[in-house]
């Protein structure tokens, strides 16, 4: 998870004013100091957490709190809108229009991961239906359109550079004006970077904008930096018009809560955070999302808007058959495509109020769970048709083991993970089934939802709050799924 360690302390603070006995001005100062020393050890500017506190401190007057009413929610809603104004800069970021060339340009220092982040952003409009490219002005780094090509034909994105030009002005304006002709919706033009803010690199930068004339100039910044984001994201605006932020190396520092607080201070939003290496681990960046996600409560809207993009709704037959409690390995299959559309599993898994705690218990368990599906997909790509459609045929014990014997010789895995397979595939057929029953007239009474949380192992139904936790869940996704 990004920032788990602040999140952790932030986490560990508001469970102890829920487990407070009585709640007065004593466990208050207690929450605001641990609160403090979580934000100042993420490298978020002092100035700035003293006055996050004084402002939580504020709006709480316990003695004005009517009897009868929850202080804790409370001040735990006051903690979440406090944590968002300290996040969030107050503007948004650029949309692009669909039907008409929009040029990105990128700008940063040397090393912030510029190169690597173009082709991830390139890659992400690609994702969702945009014709993007990429352009790569940097001639001042070796390597650098070796780097820029290689990660374009990795992810199938169109790319433009030279070896013998020398010239980054000349060759951003001929291959925007290339693309432009052949009606790219998303052109994105990688340009030098420096070691340091220097007089060359601003005025590289200057003209290569004035060629191109983008209509979005993000700034790459590296997120180990912290607080020090601050004079930088300024140096860069002063000289260019930068439109909003990119803020990379989120997964492996513990400052990037400095960042992200010293980019919003200085109005421009952050557009993207880097969570990773690999081209999928780019995370749309919306504050109230997550902050809720870093004080363990998820992102619900976030959960279904993935779900919604990834799951053909209008499958009619294949809805049917799951309303009927009809499931085959064929439908696992193609669950399992959906869910690895949905990108890396351990971020998918922080989308669940309380996951991140449990993610925290079992370090790795999405990466392990990624890791197990692609097994399975392979597994199940070594099977003919009838064994993917017909789950009769492995009711057959004697024939069932020489299939899974030639199974697991033609997937190159072994005869135990293919029985694996098959176990997983009779617990989801039982849990269709179950949610058949379930969902039985259309409502979900208290018997049935102590049926599901049945149903779910204990650690996972303790982290959501139990069965009256999991109410709430269903009713938020319910809401979420069908909201216009």
């Amino acid at each position: 998870m990004v920032l788990a360690e602040l999140g952790s302390k932030l986490t560990n603070a508001l469970k102890n004013l829920a487990t407070s006995t009585v709640v007065d001005s004593r466990v208050v100062d207690e929450l605001l100091k641990e609160i403090g020393n979580a934000l100042i050890a993420s490298d978020v500017n002092v100035r700035l957490v003293f006055q996050l506190r004084q402002n939580i401190k504020s709006q709480i007057n316990l003695e004005e709190l009517a009897g009868g009413v929850n202080k804790r929610k409370i001040i735990h809603q006051i903690v979440f809108e406090e944590l968002c104004k300290l996040l969030d800069s107050g503007c948004a970021p650029y949309e692009p229009i669909r039907g008409r060339c929009n040029v990105i340009m990128f700008v940063g220092l040397q090393g912030s991961g510029k190169t690597t982040t173009v082709t991830k952003l390139a890659l992400q409009y690609k994702k969702r239906g945009w014709k993007s490219c990429l352009v790569c002005a940097d001639t001042f780094r070796a390597g650098a359109f070796d780097q820029l090509k290689q990660n374009a034909t990795k992810v199938r994105v169109p790319f433009y550079g030279s070896y013998n030009e020398a010239d980054p002005v000349k060759i951003a304006l001929e291959g925007v004006n290339s693309f432009k002709e052949e009606g790219y919706e998303i052109i994105i033009v990688d340009t030098s970077g420096r070691h340091k803010q220097e007089a060359d690199l601003f005025e590289e930068m200057q003209q290569v904008a004035q060629a191109v004339n983008p209509d979005n100039i993000v700034f790459v910044m590296d997120g180990s930096i912290g607080q020090a984001a601050f004079d930088q994201a300024v140096a860069f605006k002063e000289k260019v018009a930068v439109g909003s932020v990119i803020i990379t190396k989120m997964d492996s520092h513990a400052n990037g809560g400095g960042a992200l607080s010293a980019v919003a201070a200085t109005k421009s939003p952050v557009l993207y955070i880097g969570t990773g290496e690999h081209m999928e681990d780019l995370e749309p960046f919306s504050t109230r999302p997550f902050v809720s996600k870093l004080l363990g409560m998820g992102d619900l809207q976030g959960l279904v808007r993935k779900i919604k993009e990834v799951v053909p709704m209008n499958d009619e037959g294949a809805m049917q058959r799951l309303s009927q409690g009809i499931f085959t390995l064929r439908d696992m299959k193609e669950q399992f495509a959906n869910i690895q559309k949905m990108g890396p599993m351990n971020q998918v898994l922080e989308m669940l109020p309380g996951m991140n705690q449990i993610l925290k218990q079992i370090p790795g368990a999405g990466n392990d769970s990624s890791a197990r599906i692609r097994l399975y997909m392979t597994i199940m790509d070594s099977m003919t048709d009838q064994e993917l459609d017909d789950k009769k045929i492995w009711e057959n014990k004697v024939k069932s083991e020489s299939r899974i014997a030639r199974i697991a010789r033609g997937s190159g895995r072994q005869i135990r993970e293919v029985n694996e397979l098959l176990d997983q595939f009779k617990y989801f057929e039982n849990m269709m089934k179950n949610m058949k029953k379930l969902a039985k007239g259309g409502q979900m009474n208290t018997r049935n939802m102590g049926q599901l949380a049945n149903m779910l192992p204990s650690n996972l139904l303790k982290q959501v709050g139990g069965a009256g936790g999991l109410q709430q869940l269903m009713k938020g996704m319910n809401a979420n799924m069908f909201d216009k």
